[in-house]
């Protein structure tokens, strides 16, 4: 017998295609015309073909940013998910306690970015910041974003570690609590340690969400831009000047728009095909079972 097919359900999605076409294709159709164009005003374009792809593949100035993006996004992975994962263990599962440590995990992310870029630039500053003031003339360490690379590196990736951490606890806590006792139970009576527990019942469990964890934390820290503008503007320099503030500065500081798309299309291309590899990775032993 044949199942008759209900196309009723095209009429709930056909809004979310049509907005998804209004808010991303029509944009980036937008952006390749312009990325193989050449403009000098008065809507008049000349068609340049790739050579606006050539020379940002071949700038001194693209691989600098994209090797500033890829560091602060290795930093961010190693450094946010473990720690994640750690507090997410150590996070009660019963009692009074949960739901007031959920909600305090997910305050920081509750504030919109450029706040915690502009929240973060007050704190930090060596004189008037709190941080920096008792850094300083406290702790007597010598520290001042605004003129030391290694500083504003520091505050960069402190910065967005504080702002979201939270994410990778509550997806960690997450899997956690979808664990039966059954498991511990049957842990316990083998006399299994904590880290036998942690390896061989927590750890698989929390997989599939931990690998949402990562392509999450990857793609929002390799395309970030607010946080880190707000704090240092890119400098001192341009030593905190990441792959998408230099993207904002072509396109609209110096106005060129067809470099610009074309290192947009490259950097979209970039984050499209990292995310896949992390995905593919981190599930091929699920696709080998």
């Amino acid at each position: 017998m044949m199942k008759t097919q209900n196309q009723r359900a095209w009429l709930f999605v056909t809004p979310v295609l049509l907005l998804v076409a209004f808010n991303a294709l029509i944009p980036m159709m937008t952006v390749v015309n312009y990325s193989v164009q050449e403009t000098f005003g008065d809507n008049l374009f000349f068609w340049e073909g790739l050579g606006w792809f050539e020379q940002i593949l071949r700038s001194e100035r693209f691989h600098a940013a994209l090797g500033r993006q890829l560091f602060f996004t290795v930093m961010i992975l190693i450094i946010e998910v473990p720690l994640g994962v750690a507090i997410a263990l150590a996070m009660p599962k019963k009692g009074f306690w949960v739901p007031f440590c959920l909600v305090t995990m997910a305050l920081p992310m509750l504030i919109p970015w450029n706040v915690v870029g502009a929240m973060w630039n007050i704190f930090t500053l060596p004189d008037i910041g709190l941080l920096g003031y008792f850094m300083n003339h406290t702790l007597g360490i010598s520290y001042d974003m605004t003129q030391n690379p290694v500083a504003a590196w520091v505050t960069i990736i402190v910065m967005d570690v504080w702002h979201w951490t939270s994410l990778v606890v509550l997806l960690a806590y997450a899997g956690l609590v979808s664990i039966p006792n059954a498991y511990y139970q049957a842990a316990e009576i083998d006399g299994a340690s904590n880290w036998a527990v942690f390896r061989f019942i927590q750890l698989p469990k929390m997989k599939t969400v931990l690998t949402i964890a990562v392509l999450l934390r990857f793609m929002d820290s390799f395309n970030i831009y607010t946080e880190p503008f707000v704090l240092t503007g890119g400098g001192p320099g341009n030593s905190t000047t990441l792959l998408s503030i230099d993207l904002v500065k072509i396109a609209l500081g110096q106005f060129d728009l067809g470099p610009a798309a074309a290192m947009s299309l490259i950097y979209f291309a970039i984050t499209l095909f990292a995310s896949w590899l992390f995905y593919t990775l981190m599930t091929m032993n699920d696709n080998k079972s």
